[in-house]
């Protein structure tokens, strides 16, 4: 199925509006404060953001990075977070076309971009993310009928009970917590979405991706405190991350991969 280009454009512009609002809950979501109000300002000077200082990416372009107000700079976060969202969003309806699988898609990886994003930067992933992703990921299965909400209800039941029992394995072996509240829940939200198939796959490929990536950074910090004669802390591991990842890439490429694993078993 494919989409016209007017189409793309439309929904690209909605992906940047859109990722413009999850700016604001990166921010604001770990500190516990309100996505709603007072409107979006300076992190600096704290003046308020007029709107047309406020248009996705363009207002960042514009103003080179900068606050209006007191010229301070602008994270390169914003435009970036807003141009993924654009694309991931244009990416999805070019993908499944205008369907409601187009829609999952894009609603799923804004969600994935946000527990990202949010969990690189304070090790947390608020419950908005997690409890509400899995009602919108209920919501929207509640359209392909009951067997879609059933597909949906055991994968959340799988997910949590699955990331549950490593977490509580890995607090017992280990002597301390192994893993934190958010990514249980997360792992509840990605089944409502993946189904219990994509569990194990999601978690499977976060581990490896997070191992990959943190093995040779706590080798490396491991050999330099050695060389100063100290020890090396403990590298605190975003697993969110690997985990949004992976969900992401089992949502696209999960059923293939599955299906070429029953082949392989299949002889």
């Amino acid at each position: 199925m494919t989409a016209s280009v007017e189409l793309l454009l439309v929904v690209g512009m909605a992906g940047l509006v859109f990722g413009s609002f999850l700016n604001v809950c990166i921010v604001r979501l770990p500190i516990d404060e309100s996505i709603v109000t007072p409107r979006s300002r300076c992190t600096a000077c704290k003046t308020t953001i007029p709107w047309y200082d406020n248009i996705p990416v363009l207002s960042w372009v514009v103003l080179r990075g900068r606050c209006r107000n007191c010229k301070e700079p602008v994270s390169l976060l914003y435009p970036l977070v807003e141009m993924t969202v654009g694309l991931l969003w244009v990416a999805a309806v070019w993908w499944y076309g205008p369907t409601l699988t187009a829609l999952t898609a894009a609603i799923f990886g804004t969600l994935l971009v946000g527990i990202a994003v949010t969990d690189a930067r304070t090790y947390l992933i608020p419950d908005e993310y997690t409890l509400g992703g899995l009602g919108v990921g209920i919501i929207l299965a509640a359209f392909g009928g009951i067997p879609s909400v059933l597909r949906a209800a055991i994968g959340a039941a799988v997910g949590f009970g699955l990331l549950y029992a490593v977490a509580a394995g890995g607090e017992r072996l280990f002597k301390k917590e192994a893993m934190g509240g958010g990514d249980i829940k997360m792992m509840a939200m990605v089944g409502g979405f993946l189904g219990w198939q994509g569990v194990p796959l999601t978690i499977f490929g976060g581990a490896l991706l997070g191992t990959i990536v943190f093995l040779p950074i706590q080798g490396i910090r491991s050999l330099a405190a050695k060389r100063r004669g100290q020890t090396a802390s403990e590298l605190l591991v975003p697993f969110g991350v690997f985990l949004a990842v992976a969900a992401g890439l089992t949502f696209v490429f999960g059923e293939r991969v599955l299906d070429w694993y029953m082949d392989y078993l299949a002889g």
